[in-house]
This record gives C-alpha cells, sequence and structure tokens, in this order.
C-alpha cells in the first residue's frame, strides 16, 4: 500500500527551497560540463602542440646530391632554417677542383698586392684530429683567406712528419697483432716497406680531417718529411753542417728509453710528479709488479781504513752500483777532512773519491752527495770538472751490464730492490722516507727514461743560438705575444747542444759512416767517421783522411741510427720550397711571412727552424711568429683520457650523443679503473653529449678565444652559442633577401648617395668602424677582438636595430609620397652590409658565407666565383660618420630606456613620453618616432615634448641625462595596490631568508669554525639579498607614489 501512496503535495517554503537545490544543481552540472569541455579542449590542444612539436623536432635528413667537384645547386629557395650539414656539404670540393686555393701569379711573378706564406706546422702522419689542430688551422685558415682576398699571392703549404718514433711504434703494434712477428723478425729493408705501405693506407686521413675544417691548402705542394726533395734537403744540411763544425760525435748522457731502445728529445720525454711514496707499473718489467717511486733511500759508505761512514741519500739506489765519488762542499767543516779520502764501494771493493764542490748545497740532506757521472745530467758536469771515472752500468734493455755485478742481468729496477736487500745485509741501509719528486716518463711507450751514455751525433748551438736570439733582437722576426718573446732569449741564450741520432729504423739514416781499415772498426770517436751526401762522396774523404792506408783496405759501415725527427721539421720553411736548389718558390715565398703554431714547441721547433735557416740560406726563415694558447677544458683542466674531458673537433662537428662517447671510452685502450672516473667526467660535462655546432661555428669560437693568453678553457656552450649566431645570419639574410625582393638589382658601388636617412648613415658608419676594428686586430692577430667586432656588428647593429628599422619602410605603401625612393635608398643600404659583412666574416666562416653570398644578387660586371675572391672590405672615411652616430645613439639610449619601462611594468600598448630640453633635440626625436615604435615591442605610440609642455599625471620615469627624460603611462593600467602587495609579499620572505642567513653568520667561533669559502658564499648570499630587499623597496614606493598621483 505505501508503494502506491500518493506524496503529500510541497508547502511554498519547500517548493521554493526545491527549486532554489535544483538551479544550484543545474548551475553544478552546467559548470562541470563547461569544466570538462574545457578540459578537453585543453587536453586536446597540448596534444596538437605535442603533436606539432614532436613533428617539428623531425628534421629531414640531408643528403648531398651535388656531383663532387661540381658547384653547389643553388636554384631551391633558402631552407626555412640553418643546417650546417647542408650548408658545409659540396663547397670544399668545388674550390680545390676550381684551383682556388693555389697562389696567383702574374706571368710568374707574384700579384702587385704582395706576398702572404705560411707553412703548416707538420702533423705526425700517425695523427688525427683534435683541438690543437683545429686551433692551429683555424688561426692560419683565417690569415689565409684574409690576405688572399686583399688581392696577395697566397700560399699555405701542407704537409706532415715522419714521426719517427710514434709511427715506428704504430707499424711495430700492427705487425705483432696481425703476423706476431717483430720488425727484427723481418730485418730492417722489409720492415721499412711496411711502414711505407701503413703511409700510404692511413697517412692522409689527418688530411681529410684538415678539409672538414676548411682549410684552404694548395695540396698539390704537399710535403711529407721523408719524400725524396726533402730527404735531399736533410743530407745536404747534414753534410754542410758537418764540414762546417757543427755537428759531432761524442759519447755524452742522452734521456734513453730502454723499451724502445732509443734516444729521446725533451719533447718527448713528460715529467710525472709525485707527492711521496707512490707503487708503480713499469712498462719493460713485470706486469703483476709495482715498483717505488717517490722515496729518498740513505746509506752508508765506509771511508778507507778508518771507523767513519759518510751517509748519502738517492731516490735511485741502484746507481749508486755507477758511483764514482762523494761530492761535500768544499767550505763544510764537517767534511773538511775528509776532502781526498776515498770510501769503499761495499760491493766490488772499488775506492771512491771524496771531493770538494760548491754544487753541494750543505743543508740538503746529510750534505754527501752521490755522484754518478754515466746516469745523471748533474753528476756528468761534475765528473768532466773532476776528471771522474763514467762507469756505465745498464743495456740497452735496461738490465744491469757486468759492471753492475752482482745484480748482472736484473732488471734495473728489481735491482733496486735487491741493491736495497743487500745493503741492509752489510748494516749500511740507514732510512726509506717519503720524496716529493719528479720522474721521466716517455710519452710514446710510458716506460721510464733513463739518463744513459751513448756516442752520438750532436748539433754545436751556441753559436747559432744567439744569431736566432739576435734575429728577434734586432727586429729580424717579431714574436708575439711578449711573453714568448721572453721565454726565446732565455732558451737561447742558455742554449745546449743538441742530440740530434736516434736508434730507430725508420727515419732520414744519418749519412755518416764509420771507416774500417782491413774489415775491422776504427774506434767510435769522431775523426773515425767521414760524412757524405752518398757512399762514394763518403769513400772519397775517407781516402783523403787515411792517405797511407790503401784504398782496398778501407771499406765503409753507415751508421745504423736515423736523425731525430725534429732535425728535418727544422728544414720545414726551405725544404719544402726545394732548397738545397735556388728554386722560383725560394725566391717567391722564402723567407715565409708568418710561423704560427703552439706556444709549447717555440724552442724544439721554432728555434732549430730560425737557426738553421738562417745558418744554411743566409735569411731568417720567416719574418714572424704567433705562438696560441694551449686548449683546456671549461675548467681549465689539461685535456686528458682519464678525466674523460679530450674532445674530437669533428665531434663538435656532427654532434654526438653521451652514450657513444661513453661507448669509446669502453672500447678504448684506457685503464679500466679509470674508465669509471673518465665516464664521471663525461656526464658532468657533456650530460646531453655534444651538439651538431657545425665546422664554421667551431672555427669561429676558437679565433674568438685567440689572444695574448696562454690557455685557453674551451666551453662546448660557447661553440654552440655560434651555432645560434650562424642561424641568426641564416634568418637575417633570408629575410633581406625577401624585402629585396627578386628584382632587385645592386648599384655599381656601395658609394653613398647623400639622400640616406639617420638609422643607414648610423648602420653604414658602424659597418665601417667594424671594418676598421677587424682588421686592425686581423692585422696584429688578435682574433678575440676582431671576431667579437664582426659578431657586435652583426647582431646588435645590422640584426637588431637595422633590419628592424628597414621592415615598416620596405613594407610601406608604395602609393605614400616619396616611400619609394626611401625603399630603395634603404634596401641599397640593407644590401650593402649584407654584402660586407659576409665578407668580414668569411675568412672565420668560410662556409656559411660563401653560401649566403652565392645567393646575394651581383652588382653589374661583377664575375667573381667565390667569396674568397673577392675583395676584403675597406675603410671608406666619408661613410664614417660621428654625428649621425652620436644622433642615433641618442636614438638608441630613447629605445633602451622605453624598452625598460614597457618590460618593467608589463603594458602593452602603451604611450611612451620623452621631454627633450631643446627644440633641435625633440625634432631629432621625432625624426625617428617610426623606428623607435617599430623597435620597442608593446609600444602603441611616442609623443615628444620639449621641456616646459605639460605631461600627464601617473607615468613612470626614466632621467637619461639632464637634457632627456623618458616616460611611460602607467595609470589605468596597472592595479598598484595588487602589485603593491605582491611586492610586500615577495619583501617579506626575502627579508626572512636575509635574518636566517644572517643569525648563522653572527654564530660564536663562525670565522674560526666555518670553512673559508662557505662563508664567502654566505657572504654573497647576503649582499644579493640585500641589494633584493632595496629594488623590492624601492618599486614599492615608486607604485605608491603612482597610486597616489
Amino acid at each position: 500500500m505505501a508503494d502506491s501512496e500518493q506524496k503529500k503535495p510541497l508547502t511554498k517554503n519547500q517548493e521554493k527551497n526545491e527549486a532554489k537545490r535544483r538551479a544550484k544543481m543545474e548551475k553544478f552540472l552546467a559548470k562541470q560540463k563547461k569544466q570538462q569541455e574545457k578540459a578537453a579542449a585543453a587536453a586536446g590542444q597540448k596534444k596538437e602542440k605535442k603533436e606539432k612539436k614532436e613533428k617539428k623536432q623531425v628534421v629531414e635528413e640531408f643528403v648531398n646530391t651535388t656531383k663532387p667537384g661540381e658547384k653547389k645547386d643553388l636554384s631551391a629557395p633558402l631552407a626555412a632554417s640553418y643546417n650546417p650539414k647542408a650548408v658545409e656539404a659540396a663547397w670544399y670540393q668545388w674550390w680545390e677542383k676550381q684551383g682556388f686555393f693555389k697562389p696567383e701569379l702574374v706571368n710568374g711573378e707574384p700579384k702587385k698586392e704582395g706576398v702572404f706564406m705560411i707553412p703548416i706546422p707538420p702533423p705526425n702522419v700517425t695523427g688525427t684530429l683534435h683541438l690543437g689542430h683545429a686551433l692551429t688551422n683555424a688561426i692560419q685558415d683565417c690569415l689565409v683567406r684574409w690576405n688572399r682576398m686583399q688581392g696577395k699571392t697566397t700560399l699555405w703549404n701542407p704537409g706532415c712528419d715522419h714521426a719517427g718514433i710514434a709511427t715506428q711504434v704504430v707499424v711495430e703494434k700492427k705487425l705483432m697483432r696481425e703476423r706476431k712477428l717483430t720488425r727484427h723478425d723481418l730485418g730492417r729493408g722489409p720492415f721499412i716497406d711496411e711502414v711505407w705501405k701503413w703511409k700510404e693506407e692511413y697517412g692522409n686521413h689527418i688530411f681529410q680531417q684538415l678539409r672538414r675544417l676548411g682549410s684552404s691548402f694548395d695540396w698539390d705542394r704537399t710535403a711529407f718529411t721523408m719524400d725524396e726533395k726533402l730527404t735531399k734537403a736533410v743530407k745536404e744540411a747534414f753534410v754542410t753542417m758537418h764540414k762546417d763544425g757543427l755537428i759531432y760525435r761524442s759519447n755524452r748522457l742522452v734521456n734513453w728509453c730502454t723499451k724502445l731502445r732509443t734516444a729521446l728529445s725533451n719533447l718527448e720525454v713528460e715529467n710525472k710528479e709525485l707527492e711521496g711514496r707512490t707503487l708503480l707499473s713499469v712498462p719493460d718489467h713485470d706486469p703483476n709488479k709495482k715498483y717505488e717511486f717517490g722515496v729518498l733511500i740513505s746509506f752508508a759508505y765506509q771511508v778507507e781504513d778508518t771507523k767513519e761512514e759518510v751517509v748519502v741519500a738517492t731516490t735511485r739506489i741502484e746507481t749508486m752500483l755507477g758511483d764514482t765519488a762523494i761530492a761535500v762542499h768544499p767550505a763544510d767543516e764537517r767534511y773538511k777532512h775528509l776532502i781526498g779520502k776515498y770510501v769503499i764501494h761495499p760491493f766490488n771493493g772499488r775506492r771512491i773519491q771524496i771531493i770538494g764542490d760548491e754544487m753541494v748545497e750543505r743543508d740538503f740532506g746529510t750534505g754527501c752527495v752521490k755522484i754518478t757521472p754515466a746516469h745523471d745530467f748533474n753528476d756528468y758536469e761534475v765528473g768532466k770538472r773532476h776528471n771522474l771515472e763514467f762507469i756505465n752500468i745498464l743495456n740497452d734493455d735496461g738490465t744491469i751490464n757486468e759492471n753492475g755485478a752482482p745484480f748482472t742481468g736484473l732488471k734495473r729496477f728489481d735491482a733496486r730492490e735487491a741493491v736495497i736487500e743487500k745493503l741492509k745485509e752489510l748494516g749500511l741501509y740507514k732510512k726509506t722516507e717519503d720524496n716529493k719528486m719528479v720522474i721521466p716518463i716517455c710519452g710514446r711507450s710510458g716506460n721510464i727514461v733513463e739518463p744513459m751514455l751513448k756516442p752520438q751525433w750532436w748539433v754545436k748551438c751556441k753559436d747559432m743560438a744567439t744569431a736566432a736570439a739576435d734575429a728577434v733582437r734586432n727586429g729580424e722576426i717579431e714574436i708575439q705575444p711578449k711573453l714568448s718573446e721572453r721565454e726565446w732569449f732565455k732558451w737561447l741564450d742558455n742554449c745546449q747542444d743538441w742530440c740530434v741520432s736516434r736508434q730507430l729504423w725508420w727515419g732520414h739514416q744519418i749519412p755518416a759512416y764509420l771507416i774500417n781499415i782491413d774489415g775491422k772498426p776504427l774506434e767510435d770517436k769522431d775523426d773515425s767517421w767521414v760524412v757524405g751526401r752518398n757512399e762514394e762522396e763518403a769513400l772519397q774523404k775517407a781516402y783523403e783522411s787515411h792517405p797511407d792506408v790503401p784504398k782496398e783496405k778501407i771499406t765503409l759501415t753507415q751508421d745504423p741510427d736515423v736523425l731525430d725527427t725534429w732535425f728535418s721539421s727544422g728544414l720545414w720553411p726551405f725544404s719544402i720550397l726545394g732548397w738545397p736548389e735556388q728554386t722560383k718558390d725560394m725566391e717567391i715565398f722564402y723567407p715565409n711571412s708568418i710561423l704560427e703554431t703552439g706556444w709549447d714547441i717555440l724552442f724544439f721547433w721554432v728555434a732549430r727552424m730560425v737557426m738553421m735557416g738562417i745558418r744554411l740560406t743566409g735569411k731568417v726563415p720567416f719574418k714572424r711568429v704567433f705562438t696560441h694558447a694551449m686548449v683546456r677544458d671549461a675548467h681549465g683542466r689539461k685535456m686528458s683520457k682519464s678525466l674523460g674531458n679530450v674532445i674530437d673537433p669533428i665531434d663538435v662537428i656532427e654532434g654526438i650523443s653521451l652514450e657513444l662517447l661513453q661507448t669509446r671510452l669502453e672500447n678504448g685502450n684506457l685503464d679500466p679503473r679509470e674508465v669509471s672516473k673518465a665516464k664521471e667526467g663525461q656526464k658532468k660535462d657533456f650530460p646531453n653529449g655534444i651538439p651538431e655546432c657545425g665546422t664554421d661555428a667551431l672555427r669561429f669560437a676558437l679565433c674568438a678565444y685567440t689572444s695574448s693568453g696562454r690557455d685557453i678553457n674551451l666551453d662546448i656552450n660557447r661553440v654552440e652559442g655560434y651555432r645560434k649566431f650562424c642561424n641568426k645570419l641564416w634568418n637575417v639574410t633570408r629575410f633581406a633577401l625577401m624585402k629585396l625582393g627578386d628584382d632587385f638589382k645592386p648599384k655599381e658601388n656601395n658609394e653613398m648617395t647623400g639622400n640616406e636617412s639617420l638609422v643607414e648613415k648610423w648602420i653604414i658608419s658602424r659597418l665601417n668602424a667594424a671594418i676598421k676594428e677587424t682588421t686592425e686586430n686581423l692585422e696584429t692577430i688578435n682574433l678575440m677582438n676582431a671576431t667579437t667586432a664582426i659578431y657586435n656588428f652583426w647582431l646588435y647593429e645590422l640584426c637588431d636595430v637595422y633590419v628592424e628599422a628597414v621592415k615598416p619602410v620596405v613594407d610601406a605603401d608604395d602609393s605614400v609620397p616619396g616611400i619609394a625612393e626611401k625603399k630603395l635608398s634603404m634596401r641599397n643600404t640593407l644590401y650593402n652590409c649584407l654584402e660586407a659583412g659576409l665578407k668580414l666574416l668569411h675568412p672565420f666562416m668560410p662556409f656559411i658565407t660563401e653560401e649566403l653570398y652565392q645567393r646575394l644578387p651581383r652588382r653589374p660586371n661583377d664575375t667573381i666565383p667565390t667569396i674568397m675572391k673577392a675583395s676584403y672590405p675597406v675603410v671608406i672615411e666619408s661613410q664614417i660618420n660621428p654625428q649621425a652616430e652620436k644622433d642615433f645613439d641618442t636614438i638608441n639610449q630613447v629605445i633602451h630606456a622605453a624598452r625598460s619601462l614597457v618590460v618593467e611594468y608589463n603594458i602593452r600598448q602603451g604611450t611612451v613620453y620623452t621631454v627633450a630640453s631643446s627644440k633641435e633635440l625633440a625634432e631629432l626625436i621625432e625624426s625617428q618616432n617610426q623606428t623607435v615604435v617599430t623597435l620597442v615591442k608593446g609600444l602603441k605610440e611616442l609623443k615628444v615634448l620639449v621641456k616646459g609642455e605639460p605631461v600627464p599625471a601617473g607615468c613612470s620615469v626614466n632621467t637619461l641625462n639632464e637634457d632627456l627624460t623618458v616616460m611611460l603611462l602607467v595609470k589605468g593600467f596597472v592595479d598598484f595596490d595588487g602589485e603593491i602587495a605582491k611586492l610586500e609579499k615577495k619583501q617579506k620572505k626575502t627579508q626572512n631568508n636575509y635574518d636566517s642567513l644572517l643569525k648563522k653568520t653572527q654564530v660564536p667561533d663562525y670565522e674560526t669554525k666555518v670553512k673559508e669559502e662557505i662563508r664567502e658564499v654566505n657572504s654573497t648570499k647576503l649582499k644579493a639579498l640585500e641589494a633584493e630587499i632595496e629594488a623590492i623597496t624601492k618599486a614599492i614606493q615608486n607604485f605608491m607614489k603612482l597610486r597616489d598621483e
């Protein structure tokens, strides 16, 4: 019954309440529906945006369809965005095929504009491109392209060095890996054949990488230090210098690698610093064993026929086997009575004299020093002074020889341990203590270098060094920067003789022959050898030196050693030009214009070129030397595989993921223990890998770092920044070409008409200022300032100001009176800036400038095929306009002040007022009204007033100077109370942060207990918070003032 019972009718109040309830529910449901629709729409938009974004990220892979050597097809419109891979494709092959890199001669003679010649510092034939090469080539190609554009006969001569040790090691490893053979298994001749095969197969790899950098070498002149032409020069130099008494044979100390069994140059020796006791593996010893270094070992010698003993200390205890003296200071009262007496060697009974020598430091150690003349460079000098016996204790492989009995046959560091044990047995061992020291490491084998006494060929350097130093002192050669010049004198004024023998097979075999009489070689001393360009010439000299010996009894044996690689490299500036022949190239290109290289080889290479050049040609080899900095990582650390901070230039050009970087580490030859450390370094420095930057951006960045410093801390973010600069160049040129129009024909020259507007006069004057500054800095090789001048012109003057100012004029209706003339004038000015700007930039960024230059319309009768043959911009004095620059600087001040106010108050479509102190100033600003409105985004209008005219209430004021004020009308546009409330909330939060931090700094003993670096951070934070509070307070006061006006 209840279910069928009718409901009671509602009272009026109940009906009223029910109606309200239903209305509320309907309203709620409608609102919910609306929110759901809004959310769905937003989701759809988000999805659509995401899809668009994802679609945008998909960049079609560029495929180069231009046939190698042909000119790139530019018939398609300029792409919407810059793609370095697409831009850099095809141009280099076309340049090379067209012969644009070759020096231009007129009837076989250089052009009237002059000659510019620079030789490449020859990279090792084993080398692959690294950032040092990239820096060298960026600088040199910049100078080469600049000089070429000045119309000079320009030559950049390429080539590579045979790299004796490096190449021999590479080929030996290859033989062992692939065929399980040593070079001795093959024999010298067949091994040399294997090296030549390797060179032909792999030796040109670095040349292809140099092409990637855009290096404009004359490749037909590529030289190799083992080529026939250069080998002839090497023989001639050796024979001539030997004849002149500059090369001699002597048994002297050298740096010896016991693993490679050869003498080393100082540059091939790396110094490893040890803070104290360190256990190290040694390559030619037991790989499962570590040896102790970084300690000072003290032991005693017994004084002959007494109970006295003399305690000495050494870091190389095994060398005591070759001791021939104990040195004390002659004025040392402790040991005066012992001078002239002897100690007895504990192992062989040899009498060892105690000598007095002032080189001994009385306060160091015990004041007694063991002297081993055959195994220590300082002791060698002492040995010569005191006519001591020189006892060599080592075989070439580093094992102890018969002079080191009873330890004969032991490897040198195994002998170290055995000597200590024996001294302990005899009660002569005293102590071992930590000792900070440096140990010499062979850069090629990683082995510890030994000073060894060896008969070698030496070059007398004193007179040649004096001549080289004088060449700089008298101005024949200029060295930059000045710091390098000081080092030049420091080295050359104290130059030692140079060992040029190397116990290798790959290299220039020394053209010296040991005389044999009746089949027996003469004793190995200087006059037992003859030198000749060939064996016949040498044999004739042997006959002349031994006139009493029948000719048939005299035979010769050529020295199996080869010359130090630096010997042939020292001839590089003239051997590549055909010396010793007096060729046309020698006449035109010698001396070279400049030698550019790293400061670290100033002595090893540059000084030797100057010494040998003056001696052999009678002229300095080049007129100028510029030494660039060492490339380090962004943190200033030396690039090292173990740190994971080594950067391959090709990776910067093409881009690479972090994953691939780390895979390379895993597959490399790095010690497994160092791989994880290197990986962490890569994660920190390149969390997202290295972005694709392109060649132009890399070159520009490297040049932008180049001034007079010794180090470059290369930050990849900066290189990426210059890639964005390339994008800006691309976009502005694309825009300009659209605004110029297809029918635009530039004038025959870049002269002004006299009808240019202020902004045109300003940009033309600024262009000439950029040309002047760039040229002056190219002349002094301050590429940092040169790139800054170009960058600032393009970005901050042409792009940010002039191009923006052009838009409203070129887009204006042609029916406006006088607009056609204005358009044409502004287009011509825009063209002039583009053309000159690209030329100005070309030496630094060859690819993008060629690509864009080729798309510019050409002036009448302009048939120049490539930008690299175009004339470099020169300053036109009549176009430098200080008044126009001053006037437009005033306009720029107005623009920047207006922008600042608009941004500060976040007003769109606002009105800016300027109040000028004079009618003339007001007229100037009024004449540029449209420019100001165009360049201040969000500005509706500019009203120009003269001082005294009424200004509306509620304006925010920016006083530029006593003559000019800029104001923005903010009343009616800003909720002052709301802004004040926001700022007060922010002020309170900032004040709380300040108070909290201040309280931490006021605790007892803060200055002593808290680390200095933390105190510095806190102090910096407090100052920043104080400044923020002050700025917020001023903003609140400003809003209150405006509100209450």
